[in-house]
């Protein structure tokens, strides 16, 4: 049977080839066996196994790979399981056929029957069973013998006797039900506050490192519905901390994967993706349809948006906000009159004054952390438990494993300072008179410019500006110290994407710096124009 499967395998440019046989064996969890049976849901294993298969080829690179996975009755010593992969060179073949054998165990619903030589017999091994509408299609279909062979580089062979023992079924022969038993057992919790869970809906914006445990945690716990908003697609930089996402997954919208990953999760859940940036003229619809709204972006401006409208709408809303091994986490409560985020904050702080995670770098459990606890008090929120945050803001510091809390008083002019940053539209208008393009940055030079440079040393270290005229003044120096250049005079920032310019250059205006602008897009403006 091996033999013909591994001459599909050779290929003249591939040196490495691995496999993996799996026997039956005469003994089990300390009993003699004398023969076993497989069963599987034959026609889910297969588009299992073929996903897999493809999964392998993609991750590792090889080249060809197959599996064959026998069912039906087997004698001691037959061959159950083969995996064979091929590739240029012996490492990755290694590796694919590894990960091939380990994904098939747990992923395709296969089950084993022991039969003992004492006479008893016992289904075991079945690690997982998969879930969702493709498992409910086949679950009523008796199983049968089937031969079937795929073409292409991706093989995946099921080889199936007929059954000879259909007296006990497989643990998860029937359809799978979420089971909510573990925290209906804490008496805080019990069958009504599941039942306030189940008529929940929660918003959660942005499906990033704070975002991925936050609809895990509510998914799994039982949330009604979950409506989940981002406009952004997958990068290879996210998977570090983004981890129920695929390499494979990258190019991919990051709302459309993690609503896939929620109906998997938990099929009792009504996921609604939204691709879309929350802004303040689409805000208001969206929340209304929704209880409690839970922010896990990135940058100020949502932020702050997020809380305007909440404020305006009565609807509680979940902050949370990381730096590097730093984070922090509030509740604003506008239904129970808590103070909000311009409460603290009054004048919102500037994307790009503070780094976010692509500029700032951060380790992924730091997100999956403040996630973490944003999803808890949101449980606590939607059940009503004790123990909820009120006003105040944790600020967490993971590298010290340090907690402190900040008291929050609610502002005399709140609910109309909220109100007043939505009529003013925030800094969108003033964005407009503030940035500028060129060509070059000596065009800036003759159009009358003073131009700094407010990059970080090793930044301009390895990747110099493409102007003699440039000063170097880092953005702290700039903002923070001596003012390197006179209120009178026209000066355009440059950084590398233009954030940190933008958002340098409205700090400075709103000290009287009037004539202080920002290179649109930055430096990677200027070096995709000389490319094109």
């Amino acid at each position: 049977m091996i033999g013909p499967l591994q001459d599909e395998l050779r290929d003249p440019q591939c040196g490495g080839y691995a496999s993996f046989e799996g026997w039956v064996r005469d003994h089990n969890e300390g009993q003699r066996v004398e023969h076993l049976e497989y069963e599987a849901f034959a026609p889910l294993a297969i588009k299992e196994g073929e996903r897999i298969v493809a999964e392998a080829i993609a991750r590792f690179g090889i080249e060809h790979a197959m599996c064959v996975h026998r069912v039906g009755d087997l004698a001691i010593g037959d061959m159950a399981v083969w995996v064979g992969a091929s590739s240029r060179h012996r490492h990755e073949a290694f590796l694919a056929c590894r990960y091939i054998i380990d994904e098939v165990k747990h992923r395709v619903p296969i089950w084993k029957k022991e039969h003992y030589v004492s006479g008893d017999s016992g289904w075991v091994n079945c690690e997982r069973c998969a879930t969702g509408p493709e498992l409910s299609a086949v679950a009523d279909e008796e199983l049968h013998g089937h031969d079937h062979a795929h073409g292409g580089h991706a093989h995946h062979r099921h080889q199936h006797a007929p059954a000879q023992d259909h007296g006990r079924q497989p643990a998860h022969a029937g359809k799978l039900v979420p089971d909510y038993s573990r925290q209906m057992a804490l008496k805080e919790v019990g069958p009504g506050g599941q039942a306030k869970l189940r008529a929940s809906r929660v918003l959660v914006v942005g499906c990033g490192g704070l975002g991925v445990p936050v609809l895990s945690y509510l998914a799994g716990a039982g949330v009604g519905r979950l409506g989940l908003v981002d406009a952004d697609r997958l990068e290879p930089s996210n998977l570090h901390r983004q981890t129920l996402y695929a390499l494979t997954d990258v190019g991919e919208p990051k709302a459309a994967l993690a609503a896939a990953h929620v109906r998997a999760l938990n099929p009792d859940v009504d996921v609604r993706s939204h691709i879309l940036r929350l802004e303040a003229q689409n805000a208001a619809e969206l929340i209304g349809q929704y209880d409690l709204v839970i922010d896990c972006t990135d940058n100020f401006s949502t932020k702050f948006m997020l809380n305007d409208v909440c404020v305006q709408l009565r609807k509680p809303v979940i902050f949370s906000s990381v730096y590097q091994y730093e984070g922090q986490l509030q509740v604003v409560r506008p239904d129970r009159d808590g103070a909000c985020l311009r409460c603290v904050w009054p004048a919102a702080t500037r994307d790009g004054i503070v780094g976010n995670c692509s500029e700032a770098g951060v380790l992924g459990p730091v997100p999956g952390v403040l996630g973490s606890l944003q999803a808890l008090e949101a449980l606590k929120t939607l059940m009503d438990l004790p123990g909820q945050l009120g006003d105040e803001v944790l600020v967490l510091d993971l590298m010290s494993f340090s907690v402190s809390r900040v008291r929050t008083r609610r502002a005399k002019g709140c609910p109309e300072h909220a109100l007043q940053a939505l009529r003013n539209g925030g800094a969108a208008a003033e964005v407009v008179h503030i940035e500028v393009s060129f060509d070059s940055l000596d065009d800036a030079t003759e159009a009358g410019f003073a131009i700094i440079d407010i990059r970080e040393a090793n930044e301009l270290r390895e990747s110099p500006a493409p102007s003699r005229a440039a000063r170097h003044v880092p953005m702290a120096e700039v903002l923070y110290g001596a003012v390197a250049f006179a209120p009178s005079g026209k000066c355009l920032l440059v950084c590398a994407s233009g954030k940190r310019s933008l958002a340098t250059a409205q700090e400075l205006r709103g000290r009287g710096f009037d004539l202080v602008y920002s290179l649109s897009g930055g430096l990677a403006a200027l070096n995709r124009r000389s490319v094109t």
